[in-house]
C-alpha cells in the first residue's frame, strides 16, 4: 500500500468530530409548577449527564434566572418563582455551551479546574485550556 492509499484509509476510518459530538445528549428539562416554586424534576439525571457538581449548576441557574434554588432530599431541584421549560432548556444549554463542550474540538470531554481563583475548562480528549463560562 502507498502513502496516497494510506492517507485515504486513514481519512475513512477517522471518526468525524461533528458525529462523536452527537453522543453528548442533554435531557430535556422536565419541569412543573408546585405554587410559586417550579421543580425541576430530573435535575438529578441532568448532573448525571452533565458529570458536573449539583451545586455548580444550580449556582448557575440561580444566577441565569434571577432566584433562589434547593436540592430537596429527591435530587429535585427546586426554583422560587414560575418558570417555563423553554426558559430553563435555554439556561442549560448555555450552561453546557460555557461549561462543559470544549471550544476547540467540541466534545463533552471536559473538566473545571480552579487556577489562581479563575475556572479553567480543560479538555481530556485534546488538551485544550480555555476560560470556562464564555
Amino acid at each position: 500500500m502507498d502513502y496516497e492509499e494510506q492517507l485515504d484509509r486513514a481519512i475513512e476510518e477517522t471518526p468525524d468530530i461533528e458525529e462523536a459530538a452527537s453522543r453528548f445528549d442533554l435531557p430535556d428539562p422536565d419541569v412543573r409548577q408546585e405554587g410559586n416554586v417550579t421543580v425541576y424534576e430530573n435535575f438529578q439525571s441532568t448532573i448525571d449527564t452533565l458529570d458536573r457538581t449539583e451545586d455548580h449548576v444550580m449556582k448557575y441557574l440561580q444566577n441565569e434566572l434571577g432566584t433562589s434554588a434547593t436540592i430537596d432530599e429527591r435530587g429535585r431541584l427546586r426554583l422560587t418563582g414560575e418558570f417555563r421549560r423553554n426558559r430553563v432548556q435555554e439556561a442549560m444549554d448555555e450552561y453546557v455551551d460555557g461549561y462543559v463542550i470544549c471550544p476547540e474540538c467540541g466534545l463533552p470531554d471536559t473538566r473545571i479546574e480552579k487556577e489562581n481563583g479563575a475556572e479553567l475548562l480543560r479538555c481530556e480528549a485534546c488538551g485544550a485550556r480555555s476560560a470556562a463560562g464564555n
